[in-house]
């Protein structure tokens, strides 16, 4: 399968000198990071993407649909919407929330400005972190709904993102985050340029992936990756023999991969 030989890079803070110059000066093909520089409000501008992107870049906003950290900006107005937007806190993120990402208020308090701001700044398109709150909001929270509703809930946010999107500008590419198995939902396939899957094969940090829901996602990302989509593969790994395992699966599955450390605070070597 012909793949990128540099895939991709993902970082979502720790920014040298707080700009994407190390990034452009990489040989990476697709390059994910935040909207913002602080993960707050300096978001970085259209001139900065635009320099990124004239390096040969495919450049992605990475922001987040199924729940709302405590550090964002759009946190207080989510916390107080009478929506009771916010749920459960993600165990593993700590001060992280999942939230009834179907609201018509959670559109417009965070994710339509986030996609906006995207669009506006000159991003290639958008990395859509948390589909997963669909399997991970305490269902005690929201009666009535099962795992396949809250499914579905997800993969219609999904596809108005790429409407809203490609509405605005035809060809603005959108990457959901993991839960590849979302695409036995209709139309999701259809909203989606690629996915971006965390720990295929290692685990944070150089643990090797055998549990069952490993070789679950690996199954529905080759689905993905075989329906003409994209794959934005990244593994956690520092041991050299880790790093080198998860490239050369990357160049076997086809995968434009990325090996590098869990915080996303540095650019990672290539895997070449």
């Amino acid at each position: 399968m012909e793949k990128h030989p540099d895939g991709f890079a993902y970082q979502l803070q720790g920014y040298r000198d707080g700009g994407l110059e190390e990034l452009a000066s990489s040989s990476f093909r697709y390059v994910v990071v935040d909207l913002a520089r602080d993960a707050g409000n300096s978001y970085f501008t259209r001139a900065e993407v635009s320099r990124l992107r004239a390096s040969g870049k495919i450049v992605l906003a990475y922001f987040e649909i199924g729940a709302i950290e405590s550090f964002r900006p759009e946190h207080a107005a989510v916390a107080a919407d009478p929506a009771r937007l916010v749920l459960n806190e993600w165990a593993s993120w700590p001060g992280e929330h999942f939230v009834r990402y179907w609201e018509p208020s959670w559109w417009e308090l965070a994710v339509r400005p986030r996609l906006d701001r995207a669009l506006a700044a000159g991003f290639d398109g958008a990395y859509l972190d948390t589909p997963l709150a669909y399997e991970e909001i305490d269902q005690d929270l929201v009666p009535g709904l099962d795992r396949a509703e809250l499914g579905r809930r997800m993969v219609d946010l999904i596809a108005r993102i790429a409407g809203h999107a490609e509405a605005a500008r035809p060809g603005f590419l959108v990457f959901p985050q993991n839960s590849p198995e979302l695409l036995a939902h209709p139309g999701y396939l259809d909203a989606i340029d690629g996915i971006g899957v965390e720990e295929l094969f290692f685990l944070a940090t150089d643990r090797p992936c055998t549990a069952s829901y490993c070789a679950a996602n690996l199954a529905a990302t080759r689905e993905i990756r075989d329906a003409g989509k994209t794959v934005l593969a990244v593994d956690y790994a520092v041991r050299p023999d880790n790093v080198a395992a998860a490239c050369r699966r990357y160049r076997e599955e086809g995968f434009e991969g990325y090996v590098t450390v869990q915080a996303l605070d540095r650019v990672g070597a290539p895997c070449g």
